[in-house]
């Protein structure tokens, strides 16, 4: 039997759903909305179900593959007449229902009854449509994308995102008499032209001179990156460099965002010689770029030039998120050749094994990724937009929906937050690279196998990377799930456990990897009778529930890790560059300088 295939919720649409709330000006649009409330809607749906719609709709659903058991759909029913009949009463009674949503906290909510029963009506439908979606029989990705899909029109049809039906931006309107309304129609506007929901004041920062700032220079470029190389900040500096790949789905200077809370510039303050790949932003010039091309023209070619500047023949390297898997890519094709130009990798919430993609599976199947490759795969761009309007729908009541009440109902303006607007800073991707990457890690999860995937001709086997391994994830990643990072113990130093060490930090996949020690927030866990002494812990929640919680920031343990392989400290070198490879212009150079728009 073949599985059924589901189209996904577009990332695009919610961005079309933000840019059509002009549409909550037009009355007839807001009195449609102001139903969502009113429990004849849903009861008379419910009502009709009971009268033989309940079999057509269990019939359908089978034709799917998909099971709904009648019975616990009658419950489900009866709970929620019993629910609602309830909450109606207490309407008429003019009892205030109790909810708990911090969408519907301010005291204008709760200060009138029917604004009230509106928001906590809305809080109930939204609990029935995810129970009905826990209750049906389905293969766990059917079922996830199902949920996922249930969950995005929760959210988006709040009342908090309407202003027929918000009362804090009513409010808001007659203190300000209309001003709030006029600012908010103005940055809609705006932000419909920019083709994105504004989360920051995007004019409050540049590239280079508020964010992007640890001194260097750019040494080498190609078509696909500039390396730079950063300024010591030690009188001496370890023997071997540090190399970082960060993803070219974003910009790198995630990692160096302000002085205060930059991995890059931490790195050199601790007396490393510091390297950085620079992605470049793709145009049309790179629309038929493929894989292949990022790690031999991108990764070795990095670490090559490291290694011609710093007149080393090992240095350390870190990948992280998507510079992780190119840089273990990389590393593989370099060991098949038996060569091992690393002292050290670091892995910052990285995929190798993507067994678990977490909540991103809802974008994976093979009838999208066969879309994208009509597309795209022989030659074209991945718009940056889409990655993030695609990350916004993983939480969207935080990245999209908040920022629809504040920036457009309410008329406030944005305030200024480095790490938001480095996440408005997308990028572009080749064609031909992405979908081979969707394809061949996503889909298939080839990469784990030894053998199974080539570069240029080279077998890939992860395992042949001979070199201690730091490995980093964090705890509520939901885009790589910390225990999908933790499996990549078994791929690398196979023979050699005591190798590897695996540390988990707090917080999420930016989040919890910017975490400045200055800053002594979140805490970290290791497990020194884990893997840490050979691999005794042989999944991720026995790691867990053998760790250790330590207050502060997991940079230090990195920091300790680094410096037991960069060799011996050296005078610091008194020019950046070498004869061949000379300053081409200052860090952070013109590559992250250019937007996708």
């Amino acid at each position: 039997m073949n599985t059924p295939q589901f189209s996904v919720f577009d990332p695009a649409a919610l961005l079309q759903l933000s840019q059509q709330f002009n549409q909550a000006f037009n009355p007839q649009f807001l009195q449609q909305l102001s139903q969502i409330g009113d429990p004849n809607m849903f009861l008379g749906a419910l009502s009709n179900s009971t009268h033989g719609q309940s079999a057509a709709m269990a019939a359908g659903l089978g034709e799917l593959g998909i099971g709904l058991d009648p019975a616990a759909l009658e419950k489900l029913q009866v709970e929620y007449t019993q629910k609602l009949s309830a909450l109606w009463q207490d309407m008429l009674a003019a009892r205030a229902p109790h909810f708990a949503d911090r969408r519907f906290s301010a005291a204008a909510w709760h200060g009138n009854s029917l604004y009230a029963f509106n928001a906590a009506a809305y809080l109930l439908n939204a609990h029935f449509l995810n129970a009905m979606v826990d209750a049906l029989e389905a293969p766990p990705k059917i079922k996830r994308k199902i949920g996922f899909t249930v969950q995005q029109m929760i959210d988006a049809m709040a009342p908090s995102n309407f202003l027929a039906t918000n009362p804090v931006a009513q409010q808001k309107i007659v203190e300000t008499n209309g001003e709030s309304l006029t600012k908010g129609i103005a940055q809609l506007i705006a932000d419909m032209h920019k083709g994105r929901v504004s989360q920051t004041d995007e004019t409050a920062f540049e590239v280079g001179k508020d964010v992007a700032t640890t001194e260097g220079a750019v040494v080498f470029e190609n078509e696909l990156f500039q390396l730079i190389q950063y300024t010591p900040l030690t009188a001496k500096v370890f023997q071997r460099p540090l190399l970082i790949v960060p993803p070219c789905i974003n910009k790198f200077y995630i990692l160096d965002l302000q002085p205060q809370n930059s991995l890059v510039r931490y790195a050199v303050e601790q007396g490393h010689s510091v390297f950085l790949v620079s992605w470049r932003n793709a145009d049309e010039s790179l629309a038929h770029t493929t894989w292949d091309q990022y790690i031999d023209d991108g990764a070795i070619k990095a670490l090559q030039l490291v290694q011609e500047i710093s007149g080393q023949d090992k240095v350390n390297a870190l990948g992280f998120c998507v510079g992780g898997t190119i840089l273990s890519t990389a590393l593989a094709k370099l060991a098949a050749a038996k060569v091992n130009p690393v002292s050290s990798l670091t892995l910052l919430t990285a995929f190798l094994d993507f067994s678990d993609t977490g909540i991103l599976d809802v974008y994976i199947d093979d009838m999208q990724i066969r879309m994208r490759e009509q597309a795209i795969g022989q030659g074209g761009l991945m718009p940056g937009r889409e990655f993030g309007s695609a990350f916004s729908s993983l939480r969207p009541n935080d990245l999209l929906w908040n920022y629809v009440e504040s920036n457009y109902l309410k008329g406030e303006q944005p305030s200024s937050f480095d790490l938001l607007y480095w996440n408005a800073d997308s990028t572009n991707l080749p064609g031909p690279m992405f979908c081979y990457y969707l394809r061949n890690m996503y889909l298939d999860n080839s990469l784990k196998d030894a053998g199974k995937l080539s570069v240029s001709g080279a077998k890939i086997d992860l395992g042949k990377i001979d070199a201690p391994a730091f490995i980093y994830a964090s705890r509520e990643d939901h885009i790589v799930p910390w225990t999908s990072a933790y499996a990549s113990l078994g791929l690398l130093n196979p023979k050699k456990p005591k190798l590897n060490r695996f540390v988990l930090g707090a917080s999420g996949h930016i989040a919890g990897v910017i975490n400045p020690p200055a800053k002594n927030k979140r805490s970290y866990w290791t497990n020194d009778g884990g893997t840490n002494d050979g691999g005794k812990a042989t999944d991720a929640d026995a790691w867990l529930a053998g760790a250790a919680e330590h207050p502060g920031s997991w940079w230090t343990e990195w920091a300790t890790f680094l410096s037991l392989h960069a060799g011996k400290q050296v005078a610091a070198p008194r020019k950046l560059g070498n004869t061949e490879h000379g300053v081409i212009e200052p860090a952070p150079g013109s590559y992250v300088k250019v937007r996708a728009e």
